[in-house]
């Protein structure tokens, strides 16, 4: 789908920004170029769809050198989002997300009808379809620009560090809500980003760069078990927690598949019995079918017994979940960070389907940290 045969950039003065890079990736992939500043990443990028010309070499999509097509119809046919977004501010929701297909010419009922359609894929309702950029918040306006490089449905999307000006909490749900939009739609994305963590995060394949040149280039856990050198040890951070056992990949291999759970128009007493029979102190809340509806704990029956009977009076909604297929390494990361006890699994259907909590990850942390062989001497 994308290929880099041997491409260089020689700035004036004979300043090689990018030096002889030959990589080559698959339809569908999330790639993600990573380095300290001036290491290349960007210019790479760049060059791509000829913001930045190749110096030397050539770089391919679908087959086709890129050189040998006009620049402005090659940028229309590859979606762009950048950090700081570049919203029009005097153009409604649906023209700044319609603002290439209305380029190409789409007519205007195709374009609110892609724009109404993309915006329901982000959780977010056709009224905003009418609004202005400034009544959004910095989130919603993320989301827009990604929408944007959506909607003429280009395979290939370039994103150079798209979340950067986020807060973290807002970063986070963005980068796994972006995520999945890209394994449903199968889109290629070539994504730049100094931070490692959202590159282990978000990528199918990590191109290391220093100094212009490839360093190491494989999937995360082919480089987080595998470095290549001192410098990516350092650079990916020591601290990091590597899977000892790399045959655990997923959450669905080390969660626990029968939570305990309970229905909504059940008495607050018979939750109280569920749980002192299970010896739990919280309870998933499932409808008919088996839906994750949120959750109830003793804590809340406590604080509400003499006003309410029934779970659905008290349990809360606002829970946290990971999909089955979710990376043990990143489901880790957010419960050792969150302090959370446990998380809920569910299916792409929103079904519960498991759970995994802080004692099922113990074991993998502890081969993580020390090692099976530094535990056996230690005994």
């Amino acid at each position: 789908m994308l290929k880099f045969d041997h491409v260089s950039k020689t700035y004036k003065g004979g300043k090689k920004a990018v030096s002889d890079l030959c990589l080559d990736f698959k339809k569908g992939e999330f790639i993600v170029f990573i380095g300290p500043s001036g290491c290349g990443k960007t210019t790479t990028m760049k060059m791509i769809n000829r913001l930045i010309e190749p110096s030397e070499g050539s770089i391919y999509i679908d087959g086709e050198n890129i050189m040998d097509k006009d620049p402005v119809q090659l940028r229309r046919e590859i979606g762009y989002v950048i950090q700081q977004i570049g919203l029009f501010p005097h153009m409604t929701i649906q023209e700044n997300i319609s603002l290439v297909p209305k380029l190409l010419k789409w007519p205007e009922e195709k374009r609110r009808s892609r724009a109404r359609e993309l915006l329901e894929l982000v959780d977010m309702t056709p009224d905003y379809l009418d609004r202005f950029p400034h009544e959004l918040s910095g989130g919603q306006q993320q989301r827009i620009g990604v929408l944007r490089a959506l909607a003429a449905d280009q395979p290939l999307i370039l994103m150079d560090e798209p979340f950067g000006a986020l807060d973290p909490i807002t970063r986070d749900s963005l980068q796994e809500e972006f995520k999945k939009l890209q394994k449903k739609l199968g889109k290629t994305i070539v994504f730049v980003t100094h931070d490692m963590d959202e590159a282990l995060k978000l990528a199918d394949k990590i191109v290391i760069m220093r100094n212009g040149q490839l360093v190491q280039c494989g999937t995360p856990d082919e480089i987080l078990l595998n470095p290549v050198n001192e410098f990516v040890e350092e650079f990916i951070g020591k601290e990091r927690l590597v899977q000892a056992r790399p045959n655990i990949q997923t959450v669905k291999q080390i969660m626990n598949p029968n939570p305990i759970t309970i229905s909504r128009d059940r008495s607050l007493s018979e939750a109280i019995q569920l749980m002192k029979y299970h010896r739990v102190d919280s309870l998933l809340i499932i409808n008919e079918k088996r839906e994750l509806r949120g959750y109830i704990d003793v804590e809340m029956i406590d604080q509400n017994r003499r006003k309410a009977s029934f779970v659905s009076d008290v349990f809360e909604t606002n829970l946290l979940t990971v999909n089955q297929d979710t990376l043990v390494r990143d489901t880790v990361r957010k419960i050792l960070k969150k302090g959370m006890k446990y998380v809920p699994v569910v299916d792409n259907q929103k079904r519960l389907v498991g759970i995994v909590t802080r004692a099922s990850l113990v074991d993998i942390v502890y081969d993580s940290i020390w090692g099976e062989d530094d535990l056996s001497q230690s005994v």
